[in-house]
């Protein structure tokens, strides 16, 4: 189990390593660096998702490993409460940023092994704190540089939390 202390409440997340072992590990690679701390939940859209896991308060990205194998074709649904890798238009491009589903997304879902199905890996999903959540959905958002959706008021993580289950 992995906590995410945020500024809004803790977030309880359950990893599917078994459905999505090199995405896993490396989340908890990052988790147990201190990576996370002190990142903000940078991209928030109602009703589509929450994205955190890779920017500075002052909106920087933060330097990360190289990427990952996309492991979409886990079978693992892009539902309401799950949680999966972010990445660029590369299907192979994940590093360190996340995301959690405020709803269904079955658009997020793999289809096929091509640059548009491959999809986005769902990795685990939230066991308690999906109040938290979505308390997030609904904060102000703007514009920072050219990044949209920025929460107005940053949302922190200020720590993570691993247990063995």
């Amino acid at each position: 189990m992995i906590t995410l202390h945020t500024t809004l409440g803790d977030i309880t997340l359950q990893l599917f390593a078994d459905k999505a072992p090199k995405t896993v590990a490396n989340f908890i690679e990052y988790a147990k660096s201190g990576f996370f701390d002190n990142t903000l939940f940078h991209r928030v859209i109602p009703n589509f998702m929450v994205q955190g896991g890779g920017m500075t308060p002052d909106m920087e990205q933060k330097d990360t490993q190289a990427p990952i194998e996309n492991e979409a074709n886990n079978g693992v649904k892009n539902t309401r409460g799950s949680v999966a890798m972010a990445r660029t238009n590369d299907p192979h491009s994940a590093t360190a940023q996340f995301f959690i589903n405020l709803v269904d997304n079955d658009f997020l879902d793999f289809r096929n092994e091509t640059m548009n199905g491959w999809g986005y890996c769902v990795f685990g999903e939230v066991t308690e704190g999906m109040d938290i959540v979505d308390k997030m959905s609904g904060v102000k958002t703007g514009n920072h540089g050219y990044h949209a959706d920025v929460p107005v008021e940053p949302i922190l993580i200020e720590s993570v939390t691993i247990t063995e289950d």
